[in-house]
């Protein structure tokens, strides 16, 4: 996503299963290579980890 990606829009690199198809590689942004995962931001499940995330997003919302 050239300009970044929204907040609550899913990333365009998402496959089927949700995962990334960029990682591991050169053209992964940044940002989401430092996104590293943690027992807080993952939670219990994917629901948590989901609430966890757009907290994140609208907490960095310009």
């Amino acid at each position: 996503m050239p300009h970044g990606k929204p907040a609550g829009v899913p990333c365009v690199q998402l496959d089927e299963a949700l995962r990334c198809r960029l990682f591991g590689r050169p053209e992964r942004p940044a940002v989401c290579g430092g996104l590293q995962p943690s027992a807080p931001m993952c939670g219990s499940g994917r629901e948590e980890a989901l609430a966890w995330l757009g907290r994140l997003e609208r907490e960095t919302a310009p």
